[in-house]
């Protein structure tokens, strides 16, 4: 049967970015169709996907993007939990995309929410072959917080942050040390601040991204390109910190008597010589690679408070916007890796 097609960004073996055309999905009776409005590029995922080195998603061609925001237009006849006219977040491409596999697919001009009541109502729950575990997360945003679509696109990288924090254990009064000062970096520092811990130290090989973790509220900033982290940070922490992000073999250095050395997100590489004669006795290794849909959603309430009180402002993490039009020029940035660029986003007319 003919389907109405609309746009979608792939790539393929060979990491080529593409506008494409691909089917409009069809969606489901406990499921609502969502027309994009924006999408975060995501430093992480995307840019895995594309270079080939994100484990286990070998499958290409390739739909990309999972940080969407978009506007409920219409809904199945079992879905209660969204309107039309609402406002959500994560809309994904399920089921067929003709030729092509979905690293999530929300770069697409519309995808699909599901709606857990009514899937659970009806007998198709959690554990079910119709049931996906992104359904928990894909919520409203209330419009009574004023965000725009492109500043509502941060909330999924606040999420997963936070909820990674709570996967690590960080709690207040304890000291932290961040490796890297782009968007995850930045959200990690000032979330380690809004939890009250007690010394956050963010490194970075840039000024510019030194500072910008000064503004999310670092008390301590090492530009590592220009001075000695371990002499820096044993300065200030003699003891060690509890948690250090990333660069593994340096962390067992810094790490205090029962700390803990933290890895977020996925490893582009699946082994490590990992020389822990400098570590004190006891310490732990602890990675979050992939975080849970239902976690990211437990997060949503402390996320939108903290918004709510001005704590937290999502345009501060954003530094470009780029109309879908231009969605390769977007990339095009991103890779430059330049130090002054932050969260980028994607805008759909």
């Amino acid at each position: 049967m003919w389907r109405v097609e609309m746009k979608a960004l792939s790539v393929d073996q060979n990491g080529k970015l593409e506008v494409c055309d691909v089917p409009k999905p069809v969606y489901g009776d406990c499921q609502a169709l969502v027309k994009t409005l924006s999408c975060g590029v995501c430093n992480g995922t995307d840019m895995k996907l594309i270079h080939g080195s994100f484990k286990n998603m070998t499958h290409y061609p390739m739909l990309l993007g999972h940080e969407a925001v978009g506007q409920v237009i219409e809904k199945g006849k079992y879905v209660t939990s969204f309107e039309i006219g609402d406002i959500v977040l994560l809309p994904f491409l399920y089921g067929d995309v003709g030729k092509y596999s979905s690293g999530w697919g929300a770069y697409a001009e519309y995808g699909i929410v599901g709606d857990v009541k009514a899937y659970i109502s009806h007998g198709m729950g959690p554990g079910t072959k119709e049931f996906d575990d992104s359904f928990y997360a894909q919520t409203i945003i209330k419009p009574e917080y004023g965000l725009t679509a492109v500043e509502a696109s941060m909330i999924v990288t606040f999420r997963e942050v936070l909820s990674a924090i709570r996967r690590f254990g960080f709690q207040a009064n304890q000291d932290v040390v961040i490796f890297g000062a782009g968007p995850v970096g930045l959200c990690f520092t000032r979330f380690c601040k809004l939890l009250g811990m007690r010394t956050v130290i963010t490194i970075d090989i840039s000024d510019d991204k030194t500072e910008q973790a000064r503004n999310m509220g670092a008390d301590i900033v090492i530009n590592s390109s220009k001075e000695d982290v371990e002499a820096m940070v044993l300065k200030y922490l003699p003891e060690g910190a509890v948690g250090i992000n990333q660069l593994l073999n340096q962390g067992m250095r810094l790490i205090k008597y029962n700390g803990k050395v933290c890895g977020y997100g996925i490893s582009p590489k699946l082994g490590m010589d990992l020389d822990w004669s400098d570590a004190p006795y006891n310490w732990q290794l602890h990675f979050v690679q992939f975080p849970r849909k239902k976690e990211e959603a437990e997060a949503h309430s402390q996320i939108m408070a903290w918004i709510a009180a001005g704590a937290l402002k999502p345009s501060d993490f954003i530094s470009n916007v780029f109309e879908f039009d231009h969605i390769l020029d977007a990339f095009g940035l991103v890779e430059k890796r330049l130090p002054d660029t932050k969260k980028v986003v994607i805008r759909y007319s």
